[in-house]
């Protein structure tokens, strides 16, 4: 493992291709979308920049510009409905397939890490089911192994910290057998409570709107009052009382339907890129986007 460098990136924050040594492989880091950091400015030119030290790019993440790519062997590109989470495109025969590697871009979440570490494992699961518990967590649909939960309680009481993701990686990629990786994701596990109980304090404050496509729009300003939240929850909170969820910070808009429901975000707002169920926008345009929706105003 430690003959393979590990990096962490998000489709709007990859790091710098010229920093990446050798051999690369990018998996379950979606192409860039909307709103600032697009596939233009972000995505295409770490491509480019790679070059042919780019191994390999595996992602289940929608994206308008995945047709550009078909012909090219490198890019194993899928549908979220196709793919509920990346690990389960991390076969032995694609591992095989392309190779040694010297370093893997992988997404921060649980699925980039778990695909991150059934790489190192040459294609093989950290755990009987381990592919199951990423579907469950990415998709939200089904329930994750107690095991899964926990790491995923870790990953979201600390996003950002390439320390934890780490030793993720490294507890996943040693068959649940680095007892210090273990310790360290318990303790981060931990801290998620606090956070989990001001996440739904803010769900309280959900406002159901009308949505002139017939159906119904959860809404939610956080821009004040509130400790730190968990974003994707506070969506999901949203997502069980209405058709969509709509979260405003200071900062950001961001809009979440279920992956399976047929909304199409970008189609509606006009946007190039993406996921058509999950975007984010500055909260200047809010009323914009608002009345693009079919929303009514706040």
């Amino acid at each position: 493992m430690s003959e393979v460098h590990v990096s962490f990136g998000t489709p709007r924050k990859l790091p710098k291709a010229s920093r990446l040594v050798g051999r690369v492989v990018v998996l379950d880091i979606a192409f860039a979308g909307q709103a600032g950091a697009d596939f233009e400015h972000v995505t295409l030119p770490f491509i480019q920049e790679l070059g042919d030290r780019l191994v390999a790019w595996i992602d289940h993440h929608d994206h308008q510009r995945h047709a550009d790519f078909r012909s090219d062997p490198r890019f194993v590109l899928a549908r979220k409905v196709e793919h509920g989470a990346c690990p389960e495109m991390v076969t032995p025969e694609v591992v095989a397939r392309f190779g040694p590697v010297d370093t893997i871009v992988c997404h921060t979440d649980f699925d980039g890490l778990a695909s991150a570490a059934k790489w190192l494992r040459a294609g093989a699961e950290p755990y009987p089911g381990a592919d199951d518990d990423a579907r469950a967590i990415d998709t939200r649909l089904g329930q994750p192994s107690p095991r899964a939960r926990g790491i995923d309680r870790a990953i979201r009481a600390r996003p950002g910290d390439t320390k934890l993701m780490s030793a993720v990686v490294r507890y996943l990629a040693t068959g649940l057998k680095d007892a210090e990786a273990e310790s360290v994701i318990a303790i981060a596990a931990a801290e998620l409570e606090p956070i989990e109980r001001e996440t739904e304090r803010a769900a309280r404050g959900y406002r159901l709107l009308a949505w002139r496509r017939g159906g119904t729009a959860a809404y939610v300003d956080v821009t004040s009052g509130y400790g730190k939240l968990d974003k994707t929850d506070l969506l999901l909170r949203g997502q069980e009382r209405a058709d969509i969820a709509i979260v405003v910070d200071q900062q950001n808009i961001a809009l979440a339907a279920p992956f399976d429901s047929g909304v199409d975000f970008l189609n509606l707002l006009g946007l190039a890129g993406g996921m058509p169920t999950r975007v984010s926008l500055p909260r200047k345009q809010l009323h914009d986007v608002l009345d693009r929706l079919g929303v009514d105003f706040i």
